[in-house]
């Protein structure tokens, strides 16, 4: 049935299948990558608000539904390095309770099978691969590090300074935001990065991000072993009569069907995709999914509570790098709410074609005039809140007609709106909201459901089969040679960005694979 034979195969380039790539490459074992997509093209489009926001031109055109069965567009896209290509870079090591049961006012957090003990020595070679800078001791939540960060933190422009310093007086513990980014602060001969205002959100036109296609895919492929087929679809994994293994990958490139063999087979399409994969490979061995016995590939579909405050004074703000802060001082609650919040970062700067992009109507205001946007923008500072969304496994992912259908109903509101309420609260108190605007000078955006950046929990990892996809290696308990290296595995969602636990993790499936294929 299959075409050429490989020792892994591994289906996606982001941060967890770019990274095990990496991992495994210098064994000199046999690997082919599949990606769906091309490589992002490096084009003047790449710093273009309105291509970038406005336009979607680097996310799919694909249809997605909403559990009414309304469509809805992915904000996501298939290129090689993944949605890290488009990532703000925040890369955040988890807290040692968020691998605990944590309470929530709107429900529990379940414990882990591993601890942040099983994940520090990975987490410190992340940051290293990811060339992640930042600064250790001023985040009073911080789990422990045997080793500092491995650059020295993105200093902040004057106005963030300010604010900073603001928070500082009032009591609140401000720190570094921890970012992969290819950027010398002393000598700017050595660096790529250029400290522009098109960061956050956007491609990189002078691979200055530290992401899943420049660190990790690239220097893979010059390994001799390793082969790369990109725009290669992955339509379904076919088994062998038993179910017990895969024995053939089915992708369409240019049109044609090829297959092809491995002794292992790596799924790591995004948590959303990799579901959708195991759901379409449905046979008689398995004919509710591959890898589906307890009935959970797709459920616990988490995505995190995830919206901006943008704030408007009287004082200008003229930063260009602006995502450079956070604040997790709620991160656990608050002095009236004994419950977790969440966490508070920096966007990067928004500037008018995303104003207009929203075009709000405030008061009877117009704001169809650009100087109007421009005003706006000029005196904004902009942030980005974070709450935990709690795993339920009537959150899932499904197929409608082929396509991915997204049944996911909001939980744990209440930590979200908290946290809004509370960080503006202390914008004000700290002088970032003068009233230039009557009764409403913050704007507020919560990310809708096709907002998934940070998705995950569709494959959960456990020691019961019973109740998990995966064990706690990430090989499917239902199917030997099959392991799913992504965000799927995660059992919680915690309330920091999820990417440096994917990179963490596929380096230490990488090294289990490692001790398989000896």
């Amino acid at each position: 049935m299959a075409t050429a034979h490989y020792d892994v195969i591994i289906i996606g380039t982001g941060a967890g299948g770019g990274t095990l790539a990496y991992r495994l490459a210098p064994t000199g074992k046999k690997i082919l990558i599949l990606e769906r997509g091309a490589f992002l093209p490096r084009e003047k489009a790449n710093w273009d608000t309105v291509e970038v926001v406005q336009k979607d031109r680097y996310h799919t055109n694909e249809v997605w539904y909403d559990q009414k069965g309304n469509a809805i567009h992915p904000g996501t896209g298939y290129f090689v390095g993944g949605n890290t290509k488009v990532y703000g870079g925040a890369l955040f090591r988890w807290r040692k309770q968020d691998f605990e049961q944590v309470i929530h006012k709107g429900g529990i957090s379940p414990e882990w099978p591993l601890k942040y003990r099983d994940f520090a020595p990975y987490y410190t070679e992340a940051e290293k691969l990811y060339e992640v800078h930042g600064k250790r001791g001023l985040d009073p939540t911080e789990p422990g590090a045997t080793e500092d960060y491995p650059y020295p933190a993105i200093q902040h422009e004057p106005r963030i300074q300010e604010i900073h310093d603001s928070l500082k007086i009032e009591g609140y513990h401000p720190f570094y935001l921890p970012l992969a980014i290819k950027l010398n602060e002393v000598n700017r001969r050595l660096s790529n990065c250029i400290r522009c205002n098109t960061c956050d959100g956007f491609p990189c036109l002078v691979d200055a991000k530290a992401d899943a296609d420049v660190n990790c895919v690239r220097p893979a492929e010059k390994y001799d072993n390793v082969t790369l087929i990109t725009e290669a679809k992955v339509n379904r994994l076919h088994t062998n009569s038993s179910g017990r293994e895969v024995n053939a990958v089915e992708a369409e490139i240019n049109g044609e069907i090829h297959f092809f063999s491995s002794d292992i087979v790596v799924v790591a399409c995004g948590a959303i995709n990799s579901a959708a994969l195991l759901l379409r490979s449905a046979n008689d061995q398995h004919p509710n999914g591959l890898a589906n016995s307890s009935d959970q590939v797709g459920r616990n579909f988490m995505k995190h509570q995830n919206g901006a405050i943008i704030g408007v004074s009287l004082k200008s703000n003229p930063t260009s790098f602006q995502k450079t802060l956070a604040i997790n001082d709620f991160y656990w609650g608050d002095e009236d709410y004994d419950y977790p919040m969440g966490h508070v970062q920096l966007l990067g700067k928004v500037n008018a074609d995303m104003i207009a992009q929203e075009s709000p109507s405030v008061l009877g205001l117009s704001f169809r005039e650009r100087h109007t946007f421009e005003a706006i923008a000029t005196h904004s500072v902009d942030w980005w809140l974070t709450a935990e969304d709690l795993p339920d496994p009537n959150n899932r992912v499904t197929l409608r007609n082929n396509s991915v259908q997204l049944n996911y109903t909001e939980n744990n509101t209440e930590a979200y709106n908290r946290l809004l309420n509370r960080w503006t609260q202390v914008l004000k108190m700290i002088g970032c909201g003068e009233k230039i605007i009557p009764a409403s000078f913050y704007f507020r955006k919560k990310l809708p459901l096709q907002g998934v950046a940070h998705q995950c929990g569709t494959c959960r990892f456990g020691e019961d089969p019973k109740t998990s996809v995966l064990d706690i290696n990430c090989r499917t308990h239902d199917v030997d040679n099959l392991y799913v290296v992504d965000g799927s595995f995660f059992r919680s969602s915690a309330a920091v960005n999820p990417t440096l636990t994917i990179i963490a993790n596929a380096l230490r499936v990488g090294d289990r694979l490692i001790e398989r294929l000896a």
